[in-house]
């Protein structure tokens, strides 16, 4: 058992833990079940998760949330709306995202995958200064998807 100071006192019978406790006003909490004999400690347990709560929140602000923005294109796009979905993937890896690249295929257009292939790879080359690929392209459905992840050295935070 552990006081409300942090002082060990010992190996203490539940019933004269829990009567100290009512003594001092504190609550008996159970720190460490798994451990032989278990660990118990006199303190306030609504301050003490409210203290929790309080580590909890500080630890999340300083957490970077990545979220995945997807880019979407067909097999047959014109050289400038690439470039534009490239503006726009650059801006998005800049800013720390994941981008997810959609390369969509419609009707008998899945049966050259390859071009989507080559799109992907291209759109891929045209990043590679700020990405790099996290995951393939791969043919899901009717649509074939890449993942590029934003480089560590040109995150603006």
């Amino acid at each position: 058992m552990i006081d409300e100071n942090g002082e060990q006192i010992g190996i203490v019978p539940v019933k004269e833990a829990l009567q100290r406790a009512i003594e001092k006003n504190l609550d008996l909490v159970e720190v460490a079940p798994g451990a032989k004999p278990p660990v118990c400690r006199l303190m306030d347990f609504g301050k003490f998760r409210y203290e929790q709560s309080k580590r909890d929140k500080e630890a999340r602000k300083k957490q970077k949330v990545i979220t995945v923005k997807e880019v979407k294109m067909r097999p047959k796009i014109d050289h400038h709306d690439f470039l534009v979905k490239a503006k726009n993937a650059r801006r998005f890896l800049q800013n720390g995202d994941k981008v997810k690249v959609t390369i969509m295929f419609r009707g008998r257009e899945i049966s050259h995958a390859q071009l989507g292939q080559e799109l992907c790879m291209r759109f891929a080359e045209e990043l590679s200064s700020l990405a790099s690929i996290e995951r393939e392209p791969r043919v899901e459905g009717k649509n074939m998807i890449m993942i590029l992840t934003p480089r560590n050295d040109t995150v603006n935070a």
